[in-house]
């Protein structure tokens, strides 16, 4: 292995209760068995937002959780599972949970690059660890939760590494509960003080994320078929990062347990042999060349830039919209669309997205006919959660500390910016000392607050649902920031106003304490 797992304990009584239903009990990757798919489902939403592991969450919420602990039978969990699904659909209407339903994988303790890894396939579903439920401050086997890659660790670079990395967490650490008194003593009252609570305590998480390395390991639920699993496997494979490429082995390990008749591929000279080649050949062609053409590092300032449109793009919309319901060719009904004036275009258009009673109506994929392109410079941290997004194809540079880092208001408002500084200038050092030796693994180094540089291309479709869902409430002040630009970007400089204006659920204004609602409304349903 190229890192040294944590290995939790479970009772005698607890093992034969979960043996069943896991492939293994002390390795990190394992796949779940003889469970419903209902109780697959539902213990993968519960995974997101625990952090306990997924056996331990098994055994402790769903096995022990029926009559008599009895886990064998095709039932085991359902209770549990069928009123978990329930409250998550109902309170949270978190549709994600509704796709994890089949075969599930668990991928536990992997780094952040290691799960953006993973999570670059589009015919798969996943749920993350969340960095705003979960706080990062416990130690495994009496060390914070990085990764802690063996070549390194050995190295005379280890405790350079490793003095770094436990700067970052100590300073998380202490930083957490202050920062959540200031928001406490300085964020205006509400109706629900519990709820109110609640929100602080998700919010002064959220700002302290930007502390953590990309080398802090989380976990990952997965749900894919054979195909996705055969394409994940060869992509980790030809992974420059060599947790990567030892974790290819682990997940394959657990799926020729599974489903061996459709990975038989993967050992095959011919084949998966090849193909792994071509991936890493060709990602080295092009490194060659970009470095030929742009050696230099080029900074650019935190924001988002809309670098490409269809001009035409809303006649292209309407054209699309009308075409299934036509018998004209798309040529014909392009020339039909544009000579029309604004105000009978804007009336087509309002038919084409309808009567939207919420953010989950979308309309149909004539949307999909205009595409945008936007470069965008942010924190580490937004960019993971905008790439989660599978529809739309992001690209994304290296992850360095080139483009400097972001300290929250709220930190330098509540005092505590010095501390924060000292502890990512100790790992910008560490990983100029580290980049040399062990150029891939110098960036677990990098905190979720430092910058990248990243490309989002996405069709308005998309756009709707990406800019509707990331400017909610309740959203992270960081994507939501970057989704709102976005949306202005394409009303004002695309000069696409028909499109911004049926995006009629973005929300536009600041929100001082983004979980409140969503809180509230918990309570009021748990009543």
């Amino acid at each position: 292995m190229i890192a040294d797992y944590h290995v939790e304990s479970f009772t005698a009584e607890e093992q034969q209760l979960l043996a069943p239903h896991v492939t293994n009990l002390d390795r990190p990757v394992f796949a779940l068995t003889n469970l419903p798919q209902v109780t697959a489902a539902a213990l993968f939403a519960r995974y997101s937002r625990s952090s306990k592991s997924l056996r331990r969450l098994l055994v402790d919420e769903f096995l022990a959780h029926d009559a008599g602990g009895q886990a064998a039978g095709p039932d085991a969990g359902r209770e549990r599972a069928s009123d978990l699904f329930g409250r998550v659909l109902a309170e949270y209407g978190d549709d994600s949970v509704a796709q994890l339903a089949g075969v599930h994988l668990a991928c536990e303790q992997v780094s952040q690059p290691l799960a953006k890894a993973i999570e670059w396939g589009r015919l798969a579903a996943y749920l993350e660890q969340s960095t705003r439920y979960i706080p990062y401050t416990d130690r495994r086997d009496g060390h914070y939760r990085y990764l802690r890659d063996r070549e390194l660790i050995s190295s005379p670079l280890g405790a350079t590494y490793i003095r770094a990395m436990d700067l970052l967490f100590d300073t998380y650490t202490a930083l957490r509960e202050p920062l959540a008194r200031h928001l406490d003593e300085t964020l205006p009252p509400e109706i629900d003080e519990k709820a109110r609570k609640r929100a602080i305590r998700a919010l002064a998480l959220d700002l302290m994320r930007g502390l953590l390395p990309a080398g802090t390991v989380s976990n990952v639920g997965m749900f894919g078929s054979p195909q996705a699993y055969e394409q994940l496997v060869l992509r980790l494979r030809a992974h420059p990062l060599p947790e990567a490429q030892a974790y290819a082995e682990l997940v394959n390990a657990e799926l020729q347990k599974l489903i061996p008749e459709f990975l038989t591929r993967l050992g095959r000279p011919d084949r998966g042999a090849v193909w792994v080649d071509y991936l890493r050949e060709t990602a080295a062609a092009l490194a060659r060349n970009a470095d030929l053409l742009s050696p230099e590092n080029e900074w650019g300032p935190t924001g988002v830039t809309l670098v490409e449109w269809d001009g035409d793009g809303e006649d292209r919309i309407l054209a699309s919209a009308l075409f299934p319901y036509s018998h004209a060719s798309q040529e014909r009904l392009i020339a039909a669309v544009r000579p029309l004036s604004e105000a009978r275009k804007a009336v087509l258009f309002e038919a084409a997205v309808g009567h939207r009673g919420n953010r989950r109506h979308r309309p149909g994929r004539g949307f999909e006919h205009c595409d945008y392109t936007f470069e965008v410079v942010s924190d580490y941290g937004a960019f993971r959660d905008l790439q989660r997004h599978r529809m739309l194809t992001v690209q994304w540079q290296e992850l360095t500390p080139s483009l400097g880092y972001e300290v929250p208001d709220a930190v330098v408002d509540a005092g505590l910016a010095e501390r924060w500084h000292v502890a990512v200038r100790e790992a910008e050092a560490a990983y100029r000392e580290v980049v040399d030796s062990f150029p891939q693994q110098a960036g677990y180094l990098v905190t979720l607050g430092h910058r990248m540089r990243y490309v989002i291309k996405l069709n308005a479709r998309e756009a709707m649902h990406l800019i509707e869902l990331r400017t909610s409430p309740q959203g992270h002040p960081s994507y939501r920031q970057i989704c709102q630009e976005m949306l202005r970007l394409i009303d004002e400089v695309a000069g696409h106003h028909l499109v911004a204006g049926a995006m009629r659920f973005a929300g536009s204004d600041d929100v001082h304490l983004p979980r409140y609602a969503a809180e509230a409304a918990s309570t009021v349903a748990a009543e």
